[in-house]
């Protein structure tokens, strides 16, 4: 009889070495098994997990799910989800992601898992992109320079509100928001000035007069939330007039058909891209966008693109005005934000070239018609109106049957507003349909007593409410041919193409930058997360439509909290950096709770991650900065130094763990000790979680609060700079301070993770970018906490084996016991003192090894620092160091003075296929040398588009939208 089928376990596939590979690795680093690594690396003063047991039999919760279990059980959570037509507005609206952008973009490893574009060489195709996704912001704006994305809408809003403070000259002046703008962005606003210290006023924008005390600045709504189309110009005037800087939240979609807030002389522009094809995801991942004027192209949050040239003079791009590492500069970075939502600007942007001006003109009439007939036949039932100059959504007047309306449209499949006891709004969108408006007429009739019955919408009353001929767009926009040469499925498919083959991502090498974790998102992870069951349901539908959601959410949760060892976690948080932010806050918020106002200084290691300085210094907090001893751990003695200073100031210290530079600290108790001991709380970075996962955990550390970065740790991928998502985790006495909402939120049940929250929202939606998050619930439910400590070994093998392999022409700056935690970091400022040749002549020549370089500088300048991860085979490691001996024999040359550094293949890289296959050839080396420089790489090579990028030239012409055809040669002239 043959014997049942066993599936396979995902852990064989997602492990890069197994068997005799792995013995192999552990062989030439002098381990008997990953176990005795363990006991080599870690050091034995540290609360070591003991191997846990693989369960009896595997299940969601525990893990050890094979990839089609683990499928079908996300199925099934998402078939108890109950989704509903969603026309709750808010700022989310459902929309079609066209068929080709699902395929190509989205369920495409080519664009999901690329890397923050810091080597600009290599990222050429989703640099395009997200200029593509400016320039779409620019022209609908009608403001010169637009960052790739934030976080969402509530954030833009808030960094809006920070971007006027900091601009802002004179003596404090409050910043007001008007009162139309979306409940959740005032809320996730008003918390991040009150952090600050910013004075921020609520307030109708009627109330606004020239008369007034002077003021940093507002933020008005183009059309509120509960629909009104506003007539901004005497607003704006009077802000301007009393000194203050003016920001406008609008709609895209609507900013096709109205006068743009460039045109009515705003400062700056936010809002989110969602339902520029990107789908609701219960709230997130969705592109936040901001805009600004050439004055404050500089105060500008985030990253931007722009364009410049390579040293061949052909167009290229990178990422712009020093953003790239704005967050490096500590409490005085213009802000914290590390991770964008690059992946789905990308959406947005080609939504955009797939419909161009013309096709979202069409989209925007279509939602207008339809909420016209709305309220056409809303009127023809005797129900009156709150405004008549609306361009998506209506509020219906429904004296005390408000609430039954919203029932009665539930039972019939629709989800609608309520505004207030009195108030439905309803707000259309491009998927709404006439019998929708039918079906949404039937539910405000029923609720209301000898109301006509089933009226029908027409269309001869339309015109009724046309939109403010005073407020019509006159402007052109989205001009640049992008957007109109590529409007066939062929043309498109090919440009989507075009760009990714630009592009080096995880599915051509590894990626082996250190501290960020790339590692291969397995298919399976993503093979549900775009049902509609998940992708289609509305962050504000009410509790009882969204169980699968919030069971799915709350598993994660907890098992996220049980790895870490802490009690409670968030998911809120939508980036790590944000993660660091809100587990301040909480911080912030348990300190005033227990009346230790006092204790305003955080201290922040030298060797930390760059955003944790910049996150502490926007949630309020001082920042001082302890000392680094000579073999790179904290420097205790400082420490103690500082807590006999400011003792009673100190509110926390954030560690990094393991170190930055790529070790296991042993003295991380004692720090945490002496901390706990001064009053303070411990912050423990988790963006090297992945060191830690079943072997250690941070709350065992002593930790009262951490972030998770499951972009890298728990295999989301990072698409490009974003989505990221940076759950934070504390400690019970820590929890009423995390993140709830925010308000109008479904409230939380005694069964829901989030329950007994009580800090201000940081986010717009309850669960930050929940849409990603079946991709890490996917992952944990196909591993056991025995699998997850294999992963940690096996990750720690391969940064010693290369480390090792290296040490005789790269040495590692740190190690323990000769070896290192992760990654390690590769020292070369011997060589660039003895040679000239720079980390970055390395980094740039990896290239044309087929490479992306490793973290360049970071965390000690000259440096580079290599992280594998578990998932890379032996021959990938192998063929990393034949590169690196490879280079390292060229620099030899340079040190010989055989050639000349100016002249070498290392300073003249990387090496395009232009520039190879040239006539004449005049360099000092081969072709050959150029393009293939170790043997077999002709058979499968990349070339990247454009040589090494001129950033300085770049920021002389400074050009941050698509130029046009002839804007590159008029600067050459």
């Amino acid at each position: 009889m043959t014997a049942p089928h066993t599936p396979a376990r995902f852990l064989d596939r997602h492990l890069g070495t197994t068997g005799a590979d792995l013995d192999t690795a552990l062989t030439r680093i002098g381990a008997r098994s990953l176990e005795d690594l363990a006991v080599r690396v870690v050091p034995a003063t540290l609360p070591v997990l003991d191997p846990p047991q693989q369960p009896e039999r595997p299940d969601a919760v525990t893990g050890g799910l094979s990839e089609d279990e683990a499928v079908g059980v996300l199925r099934s959570l998402a078939a108890l989800n109950d989704p509903h037509t969603e026309m709750i507005g808010r700022g989310y609206h459902p929309t079609v992601t066209p068929a080709v952008i699902v395929r190509d973009v989205l369920s495409n490893p080519a664009w999901t898992t690329a890397y923050t574009p810091y080597q600009a060489e290599i990222s050429q195709g989703r640099l395009e992109a997200q200029l593509l996704f400016q320039t779409v912001v620019a022209d609908l704006t009608g403001l010169p320079v637009a960052c790739t994305s934030l976080l969402d809408e509530a954030t833009a809003v808030a960094e809006a509100v920070l971007l006027m403070t900091r601009a802002h000259r004179g003596p404090g002046a409050p910043v007001l928001l008007d009162s139309g703008l979306h409940p959740q962005l005032i809320e996730v606003a008003s918390a991040r000035a009150e952090a600050l210290g910013i004075d921020v006023e609520v307030v109708c924008i009627s109330t606004i007069t020239e008369d007034g005390a002077p003021l940093t600045g507002a933020v008005l709504a183009h059309t509120t939330s509960r629909g009104l189309v506003q007539d901004l110009a005497g607003a704006v005037a009077a802000i301007h007039a009393r000194g203050g800087l003016v920001a406008v939240d609008a709609d895209p979609l609507a900013l096709t058909l109205l006068t743009e807030p460039g045109t009515v002389g705003a400062d700056i522009a936010v809002g989110t891209a969602q339902r520029l094809g990107v789908p609701l995801f219960f709230g997130g991942p969705h592109p936040g966008f901001m805009s600004v004027t050439e004055a404050l192209r500089r105060q500008l949050p985030g990253r931007v693109v722009g364009v410049s040239r390579d040293t061949e003079g052909r167009e290229a791009y990178r990422l712009a005005l020093q953003t790239r590492e704005q967050h490096i500069r500590r409490e005085k970075a213009t802000s914290n934000i590390c991770t964008a939502q690059a992946l789905l600007a990308v959406v947005a942007a080609f939504y955009a070239v797939y419909h161009g001006p013309e096709g979202l003109v069409s989209i925007a009439e279509h939602v207008h018609r339809r909420a016209e007939h709305l309220a056409v036949g809303a009127c023809a039932l005797g129900l009156a109106l709150e405004h008549e100059e609306f361009f998506d959504t209506v509020s219906v007047r429904l004296p005390g049957a408000a609430r039954r309306t919203i029932e009665r449209a539930e039972a019939l499949g629709y989800n609608l507003r309520l505004l207030d006891a009195d108030h439905v709004g309803v707000s259309v969108n491009e998927t709404t349909t006439d019998d929708d408006v039918t079906t949404v007429l039937r539910a405000l009739a029923d609720a209301l007593p000898r109301a006509a019955q089933d009226p029908a919408p027409g269309t001869d009353g339309a015109s009724r409410f046309p939109l403010p001929t005073s407020l019509a767009r006159t402007s052109t926009f989205l001009t640049h041919p992008s957007f109109h040469s590529h409007r066939s499925e062929t043309a498109l498919v090919r440009y989507i193409r075009r760009l990714a083959d630009r592009d080096l991502a995880l599915d051509r090498t590894m990626i082996p930058l250190g501290s960020c974790t790339l590692k291969l998102n397995a298919a399976a992870q993503s093979a549900v997360w775009l049902s509609p069951g998940l992708a289609g349901i509305h962050p504000y539908a009410p509790t009882s439509q969204t169980r699968g959601w919030r069971l799915l959410l709350d598993g994660l949760a907890d098992r996220l909290a049980r790895l870490t060892g802490y009690d409670r976690c968030s998911l809120q948080p939508a980036s790590g950096a944000q993660g660091e932010l809100a587990g301040l806050l909480a911080v912030r918020g348990y300190l005033r709770a227990t009346g230790q106002q006092q204790r305003d200084l955080v201290l922040v290691p030298a060797s930390a991650h760059g955003t944790n300085a910049a996150s502490a210094a926007g949630a309020g907090f001082s920042v001082t900065v302890v000392a680094t001893a000579e073999d790179g751990s904290i420097d205790v003695d400082h420490l103690r130094e500082l807590l006999a200073e400011y003792g009673q100031r100190v509110a926390a210290i954030m560690l990094t763990y393991p170190s930055t530079h790529g070790v296991f600290e042993p003295q991380v108790t004692e720090v945490t000790a002496l901390v706990h001991d001064a009053g303070g709380q411990v912050y423990i970075d988790g963006a090297n979680l992945n060191a830690l996962t079943g072997l250690l955990r941070p709350g065992d550390l002593g930790g009262d609060v951490s972030h998770l970065n499951l972009h890298k740790t728990f295999a989301i991928p990072h698409g490009g700079g974003g989505p990221g998502v940076g759950p934070v985790v504390v400690k019970e006495h820590l929890a009423p301070y995390l993140p709830a909402g925010p308000a109008g939120s479904a409230l939380p049940t005694e069964e829901d993770h989030d329950r007994g929250f009580g800090g201000a929202a940081v986010m717009g939606a309850r669960f930050g970018s929940a849409g990603v998050m079946p991709l890490a619930w996917t992952y944990l439910a196909t591993l056991t906490d025995a699998d997850l400590r294999r992963v940690t070994l096996t990750a720690l093998a391969h940064a010693s084996y290369l480390s090792q392999a290296l040490a005789d022409v790269f040495p590692t700056l740190y190690t323990h016991r000769g070896h290192v935690a992760h990654e390690c970091v590769l020292d070369l400022r011997a060589l660039t003192a003895a040679t000239g040749v720079t980390a970055e002549d390395v980094a740039k020549r990896l290239i044309d090894y087929g490479f992306h370089a490793p973290t360049l500088s970071f965390p000690v300048a000259g440096t580079l620092m290599v992280e594998p991860t578990e998932s890379e085979p032996l021959a990938e490691l192998d063929r990393f160091i034949a590169a690196m001996r490879s280079i390292r024999a060229e620099i030899d040359e340079v040190a010989s003075g055989a050639v000349a550094l100016e002249d070498s293949v290392l300073r003249r890289s990387p090496h395009t296929l232009a520039a190879v296959t040239a006539e004449p050839w005049q360099r000092p080396y081969s072709r050959a040398t150029a393009a293939f420089p170790l043997a077999g790489m002709e058979t499968d090579k990349y070339f990247p588009p454009v040589s090494r990028v001129d950033n300085a030239w770049g920021d002389r012409h400074l050009m941050c939208t698509c130029p046009p055809p002839d804007a590159f040669e008029a600067h050459e002239a």
